[in-house]
């Protein structure tokens, strides 16, 4: 795919050998499901309103240790090309020099670099996200909605990996200041991911 941003996913090895040798088992990649995942993100326009907008491109993968979460990882790229407010003018006016930029940055990245664990079903998923050109540590509060197996009978069956995360960005860290303070520099974003593995061959 074309990209001015690539996004490594190179992550370092997560297997490890245990102390007589014997080896733990294999972290797993799962391609993220874009039909069934999804970014949102809001902002207030100058008091008056909150509007919301999302992004229907989504892409990447998550490296999944099922036996431990905190040795797990995820990339995902954000093509700007599916930016959608559900009003063209605004999408364009978003797309264009004055916000986002999309002719010179036309994706959005996130790579993690920490997954902790956070209460019963929680994660703070920490890592690097480039936007507009910039690179910024965020920090995803994150919850585990399901791992198992998802089934249609007959149609398909594949190991699932279900997660909601949810954080909080300031778009000026990112050079991103038309308007701001009357149209917020917090932009409050909501993620759900559902990933799967590829059935094995």
């Amino acid at each position: 795919m074309k990209r001015l941003i690539p996004i490594s996913l190179l992550f370092a090895s997560l297997s490890a050998f245990a102390a007589d040798g014997a080896k733990v088992p294999a972290v797993e990649k799962y391609a993220i499901d874009t039909s069934h995942s999804g970014v949102v993100f809001g902002w207030n326009h100058f008091g008056f309103s909150n509007p919301t907008a999302r992004f229907d491109k989504i892409e990447g993968s998550v490296l999944l240790d099922k036996a431990d979460l905190t040795r797990s990882s995820v990339s995902v790229i954000l093509p700007l090309e599916g930016l959608d407010t559900g009003v063209a003018k605004l999408d364009e006016e978003l797309k264009g020099q004055d916000f986002l930029d999309t002719a010179k940055y036309p994706t959005i990245t996130f790579t993690s670099t920490k997954v902790e664990k956070s209460g019963e079903n929680g994660l703070k998923i920490t890592g690097d996200l480039t936007l507009h050109g910039v690179t910024k540590s965020v920090t995803l509060d994150a919850k585990v909605n399901k791992i198992g197996i998802f089934e249609i009978p007959g149609v398909m069956k594949a190991q699932a990996a279900g997660f909601d995360a949810t954080t909080v960005i300031k778009r000026s860290d990112f050079g991103v200041t038309k308007y701001v303070p009357a149209v917020s520099d917090d932009i409050p974003v909501h993620i759900t991911l559902d990933a799967k593995q590829a059935p094995a061959k």
